[in-house]
């Protein structure tokens, strides 16, 4: 499996803002990695949409983690942004290929499908997110 940029950026933007403790702006997100402030807006939208990031307008505000990293999982992340994760179109669909009926192919990417995205599942943000010293290091212009 690859990931997408998208994904990428979001698990990126998610790890920012657990780092953060405060709000973030998308402007912020954008510079630290170097994409476009449009790209990043399209990252928290899905984001937020999903109840995974919360955004506040107005003077004062920006968008911060709608729940505690140690309640998203990176699995959870990756379905938001993927949606079909198949490694192969036959395992999501049936009557696709002439020797379906006895491929041993099928279930066993299907087993490796289930067995990843159950790990991914058990791996939160908190897991996975640099620490605060980590950030301080490599972005020394950010709070």
């Amino acid at each position: 499996m690859r990931l997408t940029t998208q994904t990428d950026f979001g698990l990126r933007t998610l790890m920012f803002l657990t780092h953060l403790k405060r709000r973030a702006t998308i402007a912020e997100v954008a510079g630290l990695y170097g994409v476009s402030i449009n790209h990043i807006a399209k990252v928290v939208n899905l984001l937020a949409r999903h109840h995974l990031v919360r955004s506040i307008r107005g003077v004062g505000g920006g968008i911060e983690l709608a729940k505690p990293a140690d309640r998203i999982s990176v699995g959870e992340v990756i379905r938001i942004f993927e949606g079909n994760m198949h490694l192969l179109e036959c395992v999501g669909t049936e009557n696709v290929c002439s020797i379906e009926s006895f491929c041993k192919l099928k279930s066993t990417l299907a087993e490796a499908e289930r067995i990843q995205l159950e790990y991914l599942n058990t791996v939160t943000l908190a897991d996975v997110a640099p620490t605060s010293k980590q950030f301080a290091r490599s972005t020394p212009n950010l709070p």
